[in-house]
């Protein structure tokens, strides 16, 4: 499958991020609330889906989907919704939320609560591969979200969701493989891990816990006719990792060009689909 249009869709929210879009008088904005393990993304796109903003923070106020500094994290989602509305010279208010497909009922409300205690109204909440397939717009396959704390899995099937999954394996895991065998700090750790440069040096390091997660992918999509991988998250974002999960699992591995961005822009558009259902 072409990812030309995912493709071109982020590319256009990478760049809102620094420079963000004055809306037209009267349009409707809506946010995409990513709380994230390691970071925190808010993705603001217009009531046609266009990206129009977009923010992110360093931020360990969540843990494998579970709110763990709920104070903290209102505060840093209320700081930074105050800066992209300064930067918008409009209000947000509209919003939508997701979260690990394993997460329970009380723990994804507590994401929720957060996004409402900063000043949103939460139009919906799903969980993330879901909302990555706003982005990718894929009929069957599978999307493997890679995120800090934890690897979230959605098979698709003539663009119906059959099957989610979500294990506690991520990118948190690489850091702290990285502190342990350099003897650093976990904060360190973190910041070679995202460092592009370093890759090469880091991999011989981190490719057992990649082929953890691509156990974790195998197991999980077994049982169904998948033949595709769609990548998404902050961990996908290593340049080895699809090479290493297609090598493990079999299968054909597809990453959009920046999947870091895709789960927050997904969200985003969850919340125009949700206010365009209410509407009618």
């Amino acid at each position: 499958m072409s990812m030309d249009n995912g493709n071109k869709l982020i590319q256009r929210f990478e760049e809102t991020i620094a420079n963000p879009v004055r809306p037209a008088p009267g349009s409707t904005l809506y946010t995409g609330v990513d709380l994230g393990t390691a970071y925190i993304v808010l993705a603001v796109v217009d009531d046609h889906g266009n990206p129009v903003a977009g923010a992110m923070r360093f931020a360990q106020v969540v843990r494998d989907g579970l709110v763990v500094e709920y104070l903290r994290a209102v505060e840093i989602v209320r700081e930074m919704k105050s800066e992209l509305e300064a930067r918008l010279g409009t209000e947000l208010t509209a919003a939508a939320t997701a979260y690990p497909p394993g997460t329970g009922r009380a723990d994804a409300r507590a994401i929720n609560y957060v996004a409402q205690a900063a000043g949103f109204d939460v139009l919906s909440s799903t969980d993330e591969p879901t909302a990555a397939n706003a982005v990718l717009n894929i009929s069957n396959g599978a999307v493997v979200d890679i995120g800090g704390g934890t690897t979230g899995i959605a098979v698709f099937r003539d663009g119906e969701v059959v099957y989610i999954a979500d294990e506690p394996t991520g990118g948190t895991q690489f850091s702290l493989v990285i502190a342990g065998a350099l003897k650093i700090p976990f904060e360190e750790a973190e910041a070679l891990k995202i460092d592009p440069s370093q890759e090469d040096r880091l991999q011989p390091l981190i490719r057992p816990v990649m082929e953890k997660v691509s156990t974790i992918i195998r197991t999980h999509v077994g049982e169904y006719p998948v033949s595709t991988l769609y990548l998404v998250g902050g961990t996908s974002c290593n340049k080895y990792i699809d090479a290493i999960i297609a090598q493990q699992t079999g299968l054909t591995v597809v990453k959009p060009s920046n999947p870091f961005l895709v789960t927050p822009l997904g969200i985003a558009l969850h919340a125009v689909a949700a206010a365009q259902e209410s509407a009618f």
